[in-house]
């Protein structure tokens, strides 16, 4: 049996600019980090040669191409992996419309234990490559290249993006105690909206194809430096400016990027002292992300009691086998 666990991400500027409509023309740019919730695959030999899978829902077929699952689907047909296996997906959150780059989290967890099943040793950047190949070139999803690299690579991550498709990583130097202290001026509160972020994607790409909001995500390109600078230096004012500058930019990329719900729980989280807020990934629900003031933390605990809150911190590590405990005799 291997278990791989794969964290997710929380993007703070810059999301969007990873896609490839706006990234053809000009570098993009964006700054997240990943934190301490997780998705897990498991991967386990089978005595017959059925392909066996649990997620939300149970499958067993004889053959690859039979298999529904597609993130599964591509993934196996990448590593080369065939029949005689079982494979399980687990997730801290809902496993689709969350924000929090589950998606790619999954995808890049099932390439992990499935090589290393094939006893291949693979790199972050290779995880991260394929990941892409799967959702952006095979599967045609209208998603950017952000969430599959900082899932992989894991910690606190300034990701740019070329024309020809390539992504250059810059790791942001912090202490461990600076970490801890910028990530407890965050609190992150689920909607109680799930999304299918595709249809949003879909008309954003599009508008900035057409040149209609490409200076917006140009502004909020160059909000990704000053945000580096301020978070190293833990000024929270700071980056909960340039946070609600990149919130007023984004949520005018396409309808359905904030809606009526979204507006309200914003509302509600500044009237009781939050700094800034966004949502997390494309929009449309799953997570809000705040900052604030630590000393105002409790009079917004009390303003958002109808929501759940999200407890997290900050993970430095990417993508990693937890267990593998195999026969090798029988490999």
């Amino acid at each position: 049996m291997i278990i791989v666990k794969t964290p997710l991400r929380l993007s703070f500027v810059g999301g969007g600019s990873d896609l490839a409509s706006f990234y053809q023309s000009q570098p993009g740019q964006v700054i997240c980090t990943t934190i301490d919730k997780y998705v897990y695959a498991i991967v386990k030999e089978r005595f017959d040669n059925k392909i066996y899978l649990n997620y939300s829902k149970k499958e067993s077929v004889d053959r690859v191409d039979d298999i529904q699952h597609n993130l599964i689907r591509e993934a196996l047909k990448i590593t080369g992996v065939d029949r005689g296996v079982e494979i399980t997906t687990l997730a801290d959150i809902p496993s689709s419309g969350s924000g929090l780059g589950s998606s790619s989290a999954i995808t890049v967890a099932l390439l992990h234990a499935l090589h290393t099943y094939q006893n291949n040793l693979v790199t972050a950047e290779q995880l991260a490559k394929e990941a892409c190949q799967i959702e952006i070139d095979i599967l045609q999803k209208p998603i950017g290249r952000q969430d599959q690299y900082a899932v992989a690579y894991g910690g606190i991550n300034r990701f740019v993006f070329f024309a020809d498709h390539s992504v250059k990583r810059h790791p942001i130097s912090m202490t461990a105690a600076e970490c801890r202290k910028f990530a407890a001026s965050i609190l992150l509160f689920f909607t109680g909206l799930t999304r299918n972020a595709d249809a949003i994607l879909t008309e954003q790409n599009q508008n900035i194809k057409e040149g209609i909001k490409f200076s917006n995500l140009s502004q909020m390109v160059e909000l990704v430096e000053p945000f580096i600078q301020a978070m190293q230096l833990n000024d929270i004012k700071t980056c909960a400016m340039l946070l609600e500058k990149n919130w007023q930019l984004k949520r005018q990329l396409a309808s359905g990027i904030s809606i009526p719900e979204i507006d309200d729980m914003y509302e509600i989280a500044k009237k009781a002292g939050a700094l800034s807020g966004k949502i997390a990934g494309a929009g449309g629900g799953g997570f809000m992300m705040f900052l604030v003031d630590r000393e105002n933390k409790s009079q917004i605990f009390d303003a958002m009691s109808a929501y759940r809150e999200f407890p997290f911190t900050f993970e430095m590590s990417g993508s990693k086998v937890i267990l593998d405990a195999r026969s090798y005799s029988s490999k």
